[in-house]
């Protein structure tokens, strides 16, 4: 498709997919959500950064099913685990321009790709960092931990165990169905604080965002 006439086609699509929500995008963070969604089109054909091909597809199982859970960020630091070419945490970091993203993943090309992003599209609240989670020592414990990555919630916790601030830091797990049974095998030091039903508009299938914060 023509350059100029994707380009429209995405404005277009993305306003009509945010139409069906509450979020409110100034005109430039959707210039940045649309830039994004192009540059991982273009990248995708030489790094194989995600499987879903068509652009316009990415606003739906991208941008939008990153972007539902800005609402429910409470804090100002947050560390998406695992975070690919940079979802959820690009698309948040943009919709949140006055909190603090670190984006971590442990492949290069990764983090070379999120690089180029924040260099391009101007976003200056984005820390990439390329490292496996257990080896990543922070100086500073942070609000959220985000993932939507992680096979399952105990992994998750697991191996990020050391990355929510002992006071009042929380885990925040995108999953697809509310999964009872990884919730039933959680150690006994974390609780469920909240649990919410996301919607994302054109989406097929259920989404959930599950928030954990340790007990006591």
């Amino acid at each position: 498709m023509n350059p100029n006439l994707l380009n429209q086609a995405l404005i277009e699509k993305l306003d009509s997919l945010l139409s069906q929500t509450d979020l409110k995008v100034s005109e430039l963070q959707r210039d940045q959500l649309i830039g994004y969604v192009q540059m991982l089109d273009k990248w995708n054909k030489a790094y194989n950064l995600t499987s879903v091909r068509n652009p316009i597809d990415m606003l739906v199982k991208h941008i939008m099913d990153s972007i539902v859970v800005s609402p429910y960020l409470s804090g100002e630091r947050f560390i998406d685990v695992g975070t690919g070419p940079g979802l959820p945490g690009i698309p948040l970091a943009i919709m949140n321009p006055d909190y603090q993203f670190t984006l971590l993943d442990s492949l290069g090309k990764r983090i070379r790709f999120i690089k180029q992003v924040l260099h391009e599209l101007s976003i200056h609240n984005v820390e990439p960092v390329q490292s496996r989670v257990e080896e990543f020592q922070p100086e500073v414990g942070f609000d959220g931990v985000i993932s939507r990555a992680f096979a399952s919630m105990m992994d998750m916790v697991e191996w990020c165990h050391h990355l929510p601030k002992a006071d009042g830091g929380v885990f925040l797990a995108l999953k697809g169905q509310l999964p009872e049974d990884e919730i039933a095998q959680l150690p006994e030091s974390l609780m469920v604080s909240q649990v919410h039903v996301l919607q994302v508009p054109e989406l097929e299938g259920d989404r959930h965002l599950i928030i954990l914060e340790k007990k006591g």
